[in-house]
């Protein structure tokens, strides 16, 4: 069996060894030699040098693969699901791209495809556990998302570290959050509505709107809804200054006789300032909070993660926690125990009876661990 894995970055690489320790053959592709290098001559995985923004360059590489993991970066993200679609090949996908992915739903259907897609931490895991409690309750009324990925030592000025492109987390900083009140949708500015949390593990952090529900505003019916990214205190007024100066920006401007986008000039700046370097310690923190009722009884359930840096393996948390997020769904599709065919959102891998347990399961052999809480209120 030959898994084909776009993107050899911090996330895809873990992903491609993940699946190499399990016997499978891995074909790893990426743009950039000096990522390959680091798993050359690694037992199970074949490198291959190649531009995954080339729509032939991808369907080159996939062409001899049974499933398909994609880890490109958001921007690039909708178009390379789509040519994986048209290919023929079952994909898992994490790209956190703006387009709605149940517009390659008709697609996969026709070429009897399953695309599970945003298959990562949040969105993700975030969605797994809303949609499978969603099937245990016979009402849904409230869904809380609390998520962050940071580093371990605050380092100014950022105090901010990122396994993903800085492109896809400026995304978060300038995609309009949308979030659901009395049952309608709402749209309000990323950034507002800023709150602070404490967890016994971190602290307090701060929390503030952002586009994280994705698909779960349409297929899970509850009153309210919303998604909180989680930093370190006083993130929010540096990247406001920022945003509000024009530095996220894609209008061009002229310098020097040169036409710019400000935000590709920024994304140069921050790349090396948000870079976790090899051992650079980070955490990941989550609270999924789902309320309801069942059998006239209003429970309230809670899901906390609280992830480390792997000293033993030198993978980040924010890598384990996405990357074996779609890892172990893809190995839900190699044992054939998710079957719909088209393109699927992860809380509908969560409705799937016997999907959340194989997928907690594996996480916690991987050393992922989710805090389950059921309370009466």
């Amino acid at each position: 069996m030959l898994i084909t894995v776009l993107g050899a970055g911090l996330v895809g690489g873990p992903m491609a060894l993940d699946l190499a320790n399990d016997g499978y053959q891995i074909l790893l592709a990426d743009k950039d030699e000096s990522r390959l290098m680091r798993y050359s001559g690694v037992y199970n995985i074949k490198t291959v040098l190649c531009d995954l923004s080339s729509e032939a360059a991808v369907q080159s590489v996939i062409k001899d693969a049974d499933f398909v993991l994609s880890a490109v970066p958001g921007f690039m993200g909708f178009q390379t699901l789509k040519t994986i679609i048209s290919a023929g090949k079952n994909v898992v996908d994490i790209a956190f791209f703006p387009e709605n992915l149940f517009e390659l739903d008709e697609l996969a259907r026709e070429k009897g495809v399953i695309a599970i897609s945003d298959m990562g931490v949040a969105p993700g895991m975030s969605n797994l556990l809303t949609g499978y409690v969603d099937t245990l309750l016979d009402e849904t009324h409230k869904v809380v998302i609390y998520v962050g990925g940071l580093p371990k030592v605050r380092t100014w000025p950022f105090e901010y570290k990122a396994v993903f492109s800085p492109v896809d987390v400026i995304e978060e900083y300038t995609r309009p959050a949308r979030y659901v009140e009395h049952g309608e949708l709402v749209v309000k500015p990323p950034l507002t509505d800023p709150e602070l949390l404490t967890f016994n593990e971190v602290g307090t952090l701060e929390a503030f709107n952002s586009d994280g529900l994705r698909s779960l505003i349409d297929t899970v019916k509850a009153p309210f809804m919303i998604e909180k990214t989680l930093r370190y205190p006083g993130h929010i007024d540096k990247i406001k200054v920022m945003k509000e100066a024009g530095f996220f920006s894609e209008t061009p401007v002229n310098f020097n006789g040169t036409d710019i986008r400000p935000l590709d000039f920024t994304t140069k700046i921050l790349l090396p300032n948000w870079k976790l370097e090899k051992g650079e310690e980070d955490f990941t923190i989550m609270r999924i909070i789902v309320e309801g009722v069942k059998d006239h009884q209003k429970l309230h359930y809670q899901y906390d993660l609280y992830d480390e840096f792997d000293r033993k393996t030198g993978v980040h948390s924010m890598a384990r926690t996405t990357g074996y997020v779609a890892t172990m769904a893809l190995r839900l599709l190699i044992n054939n125990l998710y079957k719909r065919k088209g393109v699927s959102a992860p809380e509908q891998v969560g409705q799937c009876t016997g999907c959340m347990s194989f997928m907690l399961k594996g996480l916690r052999e991987r050393g992922v661990n989710y805090r389950e809480t059921i309370t009466i209120i």
